[in-house]
């Protein structure tokens, strides 16, 4: 059971439809007596203890998606996930899903997927209406493309058996070379019918085609089929925004090319969703759940192959820190860091927990302590939001530095005082940074704050550090006058 095939981590869905990690572990297909029938078990890696237990029933609708997800539904409103490590454990255990309902595993999706209402309505269909048939892909035929996408979304059945038809017949690099086409030719017609066609196909909701429209085969010709929406007046300049506008800036670069790719999609997907695709109705309000999970799983994916890469994040660190490191080029570093920071705030606890550990131990607050000192305003304001980032993760640990800084160094150059001088010396008329350090300093030594946390002796080593005689601060109420010095923390000189 300690192969990386079987190492998953386990989500469900919440109720504003994020995935919620409950865990690492390693998943195992048995027979569970109580059950009745086998099932899918997931193993906690750190103790044991058991994060899943669910019987694989014959008429569940098991999905996989992007080659390392399995996805289903167990009751309303409650949908799993496990996300493998490897391709080969999720192709395992896809078999023996597939084994107990006896299904083809080359497929991706192991029932139809449709409500009660839907499903009478369809066993009084024609056999011959239990199936869809493309159109030939060709010039003249695209505006009965369009028609069949656009009226297959109000049924569940129907859209399952389009996205397979698709999906078999390599349809949508036709229907993307049929664009081109149009495009020289100056069709606006057809372009106006494929406009319809692809955000109808991204409504279908379907894992597999968007692996193959988000390619970086496909990306960019699906974003250009999304620049003729009929209604408007104009087309959008989207593609020349991607190519041109948005530069990939590498501030150190990145060798992995598996990455560098997983990058770029991800920011085109978020583009795609955000900027390009107009604001569902209520009607089309779920048909993009799936598009979600895929941003959502590939943010996962993309943090924890940084993270990883120690190489890259230490030599973002010296750089970072370096005397020798140009204005220009230290304001791309720790705008990246930032970035980074905000990208990480998609992860659930587990996964963020990890990120800023690896950030702690490469030593991230050192290296704040150094840019926040800085007289660029740029670069002082990133490195004060990455700094609220670290205190609201863990206030103990960024007190336990200021401790421990405290007590190693005679330098006045500390964190702590770092900080507080940049509050006093805030250029800003409006004081915006200087009212954003006040609050993380009031965090940091918030009586509430610390009572909330484990390790309560530490918290009172912090206060009777910071402030020598905090007699009433236990109680919520401010010290005498002639206590609320910080004796601990010389004034700051360069004001």
């Amino acid at each position: 059971m300690s192969d990386t095939r079987r190492r998953v981590k386990v989500y469900t869905l919440n109720e504003d439809r994020q995935w919620d990690d409950r865990g690492t572990g390693h998943v195992s297909s048995t027979y569970v007596d109580r059950l009745n029938g086998m099932s899918l078990l997931v193993r906690a890696e750190s103790d044991g203890s058991l994060l899943l237990e669910s019987k694989i029933n014959p008429n569940t609708a098991y999905q996989k998606q992007q080659d390392t997800l399995i996805v289903w539904s167990e009751a309303d409103n409650y949908d799993l996930a496990l996300s493998f490590q490897e391709k080969a454990g999720c192709d395992e255990i896809w078999e023996k899903i597939c084994q107990v309902q006896g299904r083809d595993p080359s497929l991706d999706i192991t029932q139809d997927i449709i409500d009660e209402s839907e499903e009478e309505r369809f066993e009084e269909m024609p056999e011959t209406t239990h199936t869809v048939d493309l159109p030939p892909c060709e010039l003249n035929k695209l505006e009965e493309i369009a028609d069949l996408v656009t009226s297959v979304l109000s049924s569940p059945i129907r859209r399952e058996k389009l996205a397979l038809a698709l999906e078999n017949e390599s349809y949508i690099k036709k229907l993307l070379q049929l664009f081109q086409v149009c495009e020289d030719l100056e069709n606006t017609e057809g372009l106006h019918h494929l406009y319809e066609i692809i955000r109808g196909i991204l409504f279908l909701n379907k894992a597999a085609l968007f692996e193959v429209m988000f390619s970086d085969e496909c990306i960019m010709d699906v974003v250009g089929c999304l620049e003729y929406d009929p209604s408007l007046p104009q087309t959008r300049k989207h593609r020349e925004f991607l190519t041109k506008t948005a530069k990939f800036k590498e501030v150190i670069p990145i060798t992995d090319t598996e990455l560098k790719q997983k990058i770029h999609q991800t920011y085109r997907v978020q583009y795609i969703q955000d900027i390009i695709l107009p604001t569902p109705s209520v009607f089309e309000e779920n048909f993009l759940s799936t598009l979600t999970s895929f941003i959502f799983f590939n943010k996962v994916e993309i943090v924890s192959m940084l993270q990883e890469d120690e190489k890259f994040l230490t030599e973002l660190f010296a750089q970072l820190t370096d005397e020798a490191t140009d204005d220009d080029k230290r304001r791309e570093l720790v705008n990246f860091f930032k970035e980074f920071c905000a990208f990480s705030q998609t992860l659930q606890p587990q996964n963020r927990d990890a990120f800023f550990k690896t950030l702690a131990n490469l030593g991230i607050l050192p290296a704040l302590e150094i840019v926040l000192g800085m007289d660029d305003v740029q670069v002082r304001a990133a490195a004060t939001d990455i700094f609220s980032y670290l205190v609201e993760y863990s206030p103990s640990m960024v007190r336990e530095f200021v401790m421990q800084e405290a007590q190693q160094s005679d330098d006045d150059i500390l964190l702590i005082n770092v900080i507080i001088e940049q509050m006093i010396c805030d250029t800003d008329p409006e004081l915006g940074g200087a009212v954003q350090l006040m609050g993380l300093l009031r965090t940091l030594i918030d009586p509430e704050n610390m009572l909330a946390t484990a390790n309560v002796r530490q918290s009172a080593r912090f206060v009777s550090f910071f402030c020598p005689h905090p007699r009433h601060s236990w109680h919520g109420l401010p010290p005498p006058p002639e206590h609320r010095q910080t004796t601990a923390l010389p004034h700051p000189s360069r004001c």
